[in-house]
């Protein structure tokens, strides 16, 4: 992230070190203001790659790999829409195993409660694919449904009646839901996460010059003092 930070450009901040005097500056990066891809590019399909984070891979692990450049992680993230790594990105196992045990641990929990919590609590139900003796999809897979939820089609290639179906019914299928656990519930948002899109690498140099001059402070906007710096209002004059 090192070099996108550089592009940032600086404000002149009123210094909040000790000694400062009420009207000295300091240079800052204005970290308000964010590069973005620009909207033909970012609509376009056709210039992206999909890619799957792998293990405990980092943004610069996945720009090294497929850039062979991995201070282009700030390109990865970018690519994404991702603006808090923290939340936004695949967690490492360990960091995974830990949020699994802070989130599902109750006070007075022992560690057998805890595990049968994560990998035996029912989180919530989903639906199983159902298809009639034609082959034809009467149900899709994974819609969340109450653990009692039941269908009634009709099926006039099986017997010529009204066939009811639900989850006693033997006949067709033993249960139309299937249980989905806290464990499956965190690790399936956790795997949805690896499912990126990276820009092919034509387009590299295009974004680099695009957030080159994105950067640049416009003349005549407020407090302008350079294309890389502008100023910031003095507040300890008003305190």
């Amino acid at each position: 992230m090192s070099n996108y930070f550089k592009k940032l450009p600086n404000i002149d901040y009123v210094s909040r070190l000790p000694n400062a005097k009420i009207g000295e500056y300091m240079p800052v990066k204005n970290l308000f203001k964010r590069g973005t891809l620009r909207d033909d590019i970012f609509q376009d399909l056709s210039v992206f790659t999909k890619y799957k984070v792998s293990g405990d891979d980092r943004p610069d692990n996945v720009a090294y790999d497929f850039y062979d450049d991995s201070n282009l992680d700030w390109l990865v993230l970018l690519c994404n829409n991702i603006i808090n790594i923290q939340s936004e990105w695949p967690m490492s196992q360990q960091g995974f195993d830990n949020y699994l045990i802070g989130k599902y641990t109750e006070s007075g929990d022992s560690d057998t409660d805890t595990y049968n919590r994560i990998y035996n609590g029912v989180h919530h139900y989903e639906t199983k694919q159902i298809k009639n003796s034609a082959d034809v999809e009467i149900l899709a897979e994974g819609l969340t449904v109450s653990p009692d939820y039941t269908l009634t089609y009709y099926d006039w290639l099986v017997d010529g009646y009204v066939n009811l179906l639900k989850g006693a019914d033997e006949a067709y299928n033993t249960s139309l839901v299937t249980p989905i656990n806290n464990y499956e519930y965190e690790a399936k948002i956790e795997d949805d996460k690896r499912n990126i899109f990276l820009l092919k690498p034509l387009y590299v140099s295009l974004v680099i010059d695009d957030l080159s001059e994105m950067m640049k402070y416009k003349k005549g906007s407020t407090e302008y003092i350079s294309k890389s710096l502008k100023k910031a209002e003095n507040i300890r004059l008003y305190q």
